[in-house]
């Protein structure tokens, strides 16, 4: 798996609609999750100006609908057409749902939606802790079922949105749902987000013969995004004194969703898989935790921690 090398005008300011420029996606499909507001809002956007018939996967279809109906006010005559379906990542049912009304190939899916430092411990129906259930179980089995589509697509591409917060844990495989540790909303989210790139580090070595790519990354700090609902100011104090970490430096939801954007469509990473990207570009490892703002921790690129949770996955979401 070579690292790519993307185009140095693409970068921390790149914005998604400068990603997309001249990328044509004319006969492509895609799925982008969480596409009723932030970044998903602005992936689908980018993808459909190029051209791509865009499914917005969402849980409040309510909400998607909104949003389908102002970018097919804003998009050019020449998008591709926008669809609503409803996906609850918290609810197998209707991931199964969404899998089982599926028909035809899928070129792009972005596993976007997720959720963020929730105060309290939750769990799902079945018994999942709830960050670790959206961000990386719903996604699974999504990716999981929708499998047979994405190979028929002969060159599709998975996007699993990760973040920085990885760094806040590995996997605690002993322990994914804190029945015996204390909940912290941090280590939650940042085991979630570890998911999220084993996922793809997993998926790039066992669908690579049905020519299907997969890669993780960092959109970014995102200003005014419903991610960070419940964070609010004593939360995010705690969460710096707590890690040793820093924010990065704040981004606009045009220059967060670039990223994945570049890794759904651009012609500059075809062929690229099994990486973790930021900024535009693939991240450097981290060897402390401490001051870091950006780059990926070796626990999550791990093959053997990757084999090890696609074998945990499996068995929690059948």
């Amino acid at each position: 798996m070579s690292v790519p090398q993307t185009p140095r005008t693409f970068g921390a300011s790149t914005t998604a609609a400068e990603v997309i420029d001249g990328v044509d996606l004319h006969g492509r499909r895609a799925v982008v999750t969480g596409a009723s507001s932030g970044i998903g809002v602005e992936t689908a956007r980018a993808l459909a100006a190029a051209g791509a018939d865009v499914t917005l996967a969402v849980r409040n279809t309510d909400a998607g609908a909104r949003v389908a109906a102002q970018l097919e006010v804003e998009l050019p005559t020449t998008s591709g057409t926008l669809t609503v379906r409803r996906l609850d990542l918290a609810d197998r049912s209707t991931v199964e749902a969404f899998v089982a009304a599926w028909d035809g190939p899928l070129h792009i899916l972005v596993n976007n939606a997720g959720v963020m430092a929730l105060p309290e411990l939750t769990r799902t129906p079945d018994g999942r802790e709830t960050q670790f259930a959206v961000n990386h179980l719903g996604h699974f089995a999504l990716a999981v079922g929708l499998r047979p589509a994405l190979a028929t697509a002969q060159g599709a591409r998975i996007v699993s949105v990760s973040s920085i917060g990885h760094l806040f844990s590995p996997v605690i495989f002993d322990d994914l749902d804190y029945r015996f540790r204390p909940y912290d909303p941090w280590t939650s989210y940042g085991q979630s987000k570890s998911a999220n790139v084993l996922f793809a580090i997993g998926a790039a070595e066992r669908w690579a013969n049905d020519g299907i790519t997969a890669n993780a990354l960092m959109p970014g700090n995102i200003a005014d995004t419903s991610l960070a609902r419940y964070m609010g100011s004593e939360q995010l104090a705690g969460f710096i004194e707590t890690t040793g970490l820093a924010l990065p430096p704040q981004k606009s939801v045009e220059q967060g969703a670039a990223t994945s954007v570049l890794l759904a469509a651009s012609p500059t990473v075809e062929g690229i898989t099994g990486h973790y990207f930021e900024d535009c570009a693939p991240a450097q490892t981290v060897t402390e935790r401490a001051g870091a703002i950006a780059g990926v921790a070796p626990y999550a690129l791990d093959r053997e921690n990757a084999a090890r949770l696609w074998a945990v996955s499996e068995t929690l979401v059948h």
